[in-house]
């Protein structure tokens, strides 16, 4: 008499899920504006991974701010003043990874449709980040990061799209495109490279005024296949990713992180 056959054991259904891990131990990152938003979450994204993360702030201390700082190092700088920026770059014994996320639209208040509005916005969101990169680049040129250097820019979709209330913003952030491709060119022979991420409409305190104007709100979201804000920690991913050796091929590009919106 034959014995049964034995049926095979299955295994549990395991629900599908995905992920991706970053290793940045030792690695000096440096994230401007990482005392809130896409700057914070960037921040600690770097951190979790092993790397040691310097945020930068316009406040005097890193207890003004309502996140928790203390796993970074903090330095306050005006981006718009050279000497402010010079003792910032003093202070940095190496350096990696240079994140520009620093920004602001409508600085001091200002109406970006004058003459003065305007330059304002440019020398903040563009100059800014041009004058600090570059007092950085020995920091940079001397790293040995596998995959090499990198720099990453943060624009915006008001680079894409007109706005009718912060052209001088807009025209900043277009601008930072170009500076991206012009300086990876420069810099692709000394070992560093610059890319720039486009994020769409994400939910941070720059943002959080338009839940005052629904109209206004309903509108930008019209423009989003996705049909919600994008949250802080969906730009952090790509930011981490530029960085790596698994990059180690991109210098120049922009990613859109944005819910669809360049294609609404």
């Amino acid at each position: 008499m034959s014995e049964p056959a034995i049926e095979p054991t299955k295994e549990p259904t395991k629900e599908p899920s995905s992920s991706v891990s970053f290793d940045f131990s030792g690695t000096a990152v440096l994230v401007t504006g990482g005392s809130s938003g896409i700057g914070y979450a960037i921040a600690v994204g770097f951190f979790a991974a092993g790397a040691e993360v310097i945020v930068t702030g316009t406040k005097p201390a890193p207890t003004d701010y309502a996140l928790d700082l203390t796993a970074f190092g903090y330095r306050q700088v005006e981006l718009t003043d050279a000497g402010s920026v010079e003792a910032l770059v003093s202070s940095l014994d190496r350096l990696d990874v240079l994140v520009n996320n620093a920004g602001a639209s409508l600085p001091g208040g200002l109406d970006e449709w004058t003459a003065e509005g305007f330059a304002a916005a440019v020398e903040l969101n563009l100059l800014g980040p041009m004058r600090l990169t570059t007092a950085c680049r020995r920091l940079l040129f001397a790293s040995q990061l596998t995959g090499g250097a990198s720099v990453v820019n943060m624009s915006s979709m008001t680079a894409f799209r007109g706005t009718a209330i912060v052209p001088g913003y807009g025209s900043a952030k277009s601008g930072l495109l170009t500076w991206t491709a012009n300086l990876a060119r420069r810099w692709a022979s000394r070992g560093v490279r610059v890319n720039a991420l486009a994020p769409g409409i994400i939910d941070t305190p720059m943002t959080a005024p338009m839940a005052a104007f629904p109209e206004l709100l309903a509108d930008e979201l019209s423009h989003v296949p996705m049909g919600r804000l994008g949250q802080p920690e969906e730009v952090v991913g790509m930011a981490l990713f530029l960085c790596s050796a698994g990059a180690s091929f991109m210098t120049g590009a922009t990613i859109a992180i944005d819910g669809g919106y360049l294609a609404g």
